[in-house]
């Protein structure tokens, strides 16, 4: 059973996630850049892994202050 929150607790949790995935995103990503030269297949999968939680932690920002973010990259 899920306990119910207030929007204050909501909004809270919604940040954790977000530094959260703002954290894993920038540790594939380096991931990624220091395997470029040894191991590019594993280099490619830390940067697609880097990709997903940008996606993530982008999608968190919208809803913390929606219309704030532009359609582009980074």
């Amino acid at each position: 059973m899920t306990d119910v929150v207030d929007s204050d607790e909501l909004l809270r949790r919604i940040q954790r996630a977000r530094s959260w995935a703002g954290r894993e995103e920038q540790a594939w990503k380096a991931r990624s850049e220091e395997l470029k030269t040894a191991d590019p297949d594993s280099s490619r999968d830390a940067e697609l892994r880097g990709h997903t939680y940008e996606a993530v932690r982008r999608t968190l920002d919208e809803i913390v202050s929606p219309g704030g973010h532009d359609n582009t990259h980074g």
